[in-house]
C-alpha cells in the first residue's frame, strides 16, 4: 500500500476476510442473463468511468482501496493486460461489474465482483457471476480464487459457496479507512 493511501485521520475497522477457491469450472449450463443485459468487456477503463463503478457497488460495503488510489497509481493499474474489467449493461444503465485479476500464471482471482444496489435482488446475480467465472475459466486456470469479508453484502460468502467455491481459511484484518473518503462505517465494524 503507498503511503498516500492512509495519510491523514483513519478510522479503524476490523473484518473477518474469507478467502475461497474454485479449482474446476462450474458444472451444467449457464443460466442466461435476462433480456436487454450485456456484459461488455473494458480494458484499461478510464479512472473516473473505474470509479463510477467501483464507488457505486462499493459504496455500502467500505470498498476503499481504489477509492484512497491516486489517478495515476489507479491509471497504470487499469492500463495492465493482466486486469480485466467487464460491465454489467441495461440498455444504457450501468448495472454492475467484475474485475479479474490473471497476473498469476495458473490463477485467476475475482479481484471485485457487484451489482449496483438498485439491481440487488433483481434475478441477474447468480447468472452474472457465472458469467464472471466463466470469463475467469476461459484463460484455462488451474484456479480460480475469491475472497469476502464481513463488510461485504451478508449473503456474498453463502453466493459464493453456492456457485461452487471452497473456503480455504478466514482471517481478522485491521483496515485503517481514511476519514476524508467519507465513507459511511457500519458502527459494528469500528473499533
Amino acid at each position: 500500500m503507498s503511503a498516500s493511501l492512509a495519510a491523514g485521520p483513519a478510522t479503524r475497522v476490523a473484518v473477518d476476510v474469507t478467502f475461497l477457491c474454485m479449482d474446476a469450472p462450474p458444472a451444467g449450463r449457464a443460466p442466461a442473463l435476462p433480456d436487454g443485459y450485456r456484459i461488455d468487456h473494458y480494458p484499461a477503463p478510464p479512472v473516473a468511468f473505474y470509479r463510477r463503478l467501483y464507488d457505486g457497488v462499493g459504496q455500502d460495503y467500505c470498498w476503499w482501496l481504489r477509492r484512497a488510489m491516486p489517478d495515476g497509481e489507479l491509471a497504470a493499474l487499469l492500463r495492465d493486460p493482466t486486469v480485466r474489467v467487464n460491465v454489467l449493461w441495461h440498455g444504457q444503465e450501468v448495472c454492475g461489474f467484475f474485475e479479474l485479476d490473471c497476473a498469476m500464471p495458473d490463477e485467476v482471482n475475482l479481484a471485485y465482483f457487484g451489482l449496483m444496489p438498485g439491481r440487488i435482488g433483481q434475478g441477474i446475480g447468480r447468472a452474472f457471476l457465472r458469467a464472471a467465472l466463466d470469463a475467469a475459466w476461459a484463460s484455462g486456470p488451474s484456479s480460480v480464487r475469491v475472497n469476502t469479508c464481513t463488510a461485504d453484502h451478508p449473503r456474498a460468502l453463502d453466493t459464493y459457496l453456492q456457485a461452487g467455491f471452497r473456503r480455504i481459511r478466514t482471517i481478522r484484518e485491521i483496515w485503517d479507512i481514511p476519514d476524508r473518503l467519507g465513507l459511511d462505517i457500519p458502527p459494528g465494524l469500528r473499533i
